[in-house]
């Protein structure tokens, strides 16, 4: 129990220095940065939830001492609470039907599906962004106002002067820089989030703490309900204000949510056919490089969200793992 507990707080001092190193403004930091979750995510999926819950509570302490309240507040909400959660929903199962006539062989256990998952990923994703964004104003004109700043003061560090008269065409380019910044910052929460949470897996299962079973990722699909606050959010995007924002922002996630099924049914359906290799690092190189490709994802998993390619393709049986 004592050396749980001191695995607890190893973790949440690593995830708190990993959160603190951005204020050094080195380039490193950001990358630690973006990892914060991992050390709590490991603690709960080979330890327990409960001592992810320790160590978060901890760090949040020690940040909260440090630097202030406000470091406090947004490692709580960025960090630890989707950390803990993740965690615990990933080591969540019941048993299963018992498909052995033998009494004696314990039943399957149903985990929590990956799927389902990625939904609770793109709301944690969401629910940061606009707290970080929030953190900027009260309403949309507000946060538009303080973005435009941030962006200018950003381009004239680089050598731009956007604020000077240029012309319509940079007044342009920043008012996209402007209504495309929110939903990107959700897209980067719901992929860092994600690695986190896979990375966190793997380092579970590699060191033979893992307790589960490794999922079939490739099986993944989001409710169907999703698709329909998919649609809600997308009507809401064009209202303005407040709530457009928060909508495009819920349009941002959900849209990657769909791209990384699009992904997994890409792997499904290439899985056993020839040059799989060459096709699959094809598209993880161009969409790395160039970004646009996961369009191609998107569109990729709405239509197996609607026409269940993997049902309707004959396919090879999953590799163990």
């Amino acid at each position: 129990m004592i050396m749980h507990i001191l695995i607890a707080l190893a973790a949440g001092a690593a995830s708190a220095l990993m959160f603190a190193s951005i204020i050094s403004g080195a380039l490193v930091s950001i990358i630690l940065f973006y990892l914060a979750p991992l050390p709590l995510m490991v603690a709960a999926m080979g330890w327990s939830p409960l001592y992810a819950a320790i160590g978060g509570i901890s760090a949040a302490t020690a940040l909260g001492l440090l630097f202030g309240m406000p470091y406090l507040g947004a490692f709580v909400l960025t960090v630890g609470l989707p950390a803990w959660w993740l965690g615990h929903l990933a080591m969540l199962g019941r048993p299963g039907d018992v498909t052995s006539p033998d009494a004696a062989t314990p039943p399957a256990v149903e985990w929590y599906p990956p799927g389902r998952l990625l939904v609770w990923i793109a709301g944690f994703a969401t629910l940061t962004t606009m707290a970080a964004l929030l953190t900027l104003g009260g309403d949309a004109e507000t946060i538009t106002a303080a973005l435009r700043r941030g962006l200018s003061r950003m381009m004239n560090i680089r050598g731009a002067t956007p604020e000077a008269p240029t012309g319509g065409e940079s007044q342009g380019m920043m008012d996209a820089l402007v209504t495309i910044a929110p939903a990107a910052a959700a897209i980067a929460a719901i992929m860092t989030l994600t690695l986190n949470l896979w990375l966190a897996g793997r380092i579970t299962l590699t060191s033979g703490r893992l307790k589960r079973t490794w999922p079939d990722l490739t099986s993944a699909a989001l409710p169907p309900m999703t698709l329909v606050a998919l649609c809600v959010a997308l009507g809401l995007s064009f209202v303005g204000g407040l709530l457009g924002i928060v909508a495009q922002i819920a349009s941002a996630t959900l849209l990657m949510a769909f791209a990384l099924t699009g992904l997994a049914t890409l792997h499904a359906i290439t899985r056993g056919r020839a040059n799989r290799a060459l096709w699959l690092g094809s598209v993880y190189v161009f969409v790395g490089i160039f970004g646009w490709p996961v369009i191609g994802l998107i569109v990729l998993g709405l239509a197996d969200a609607m026409f269940d390619f993997r049902r309707r393709i004959p396919l090879p049986p999953v590799p163990i793992t």
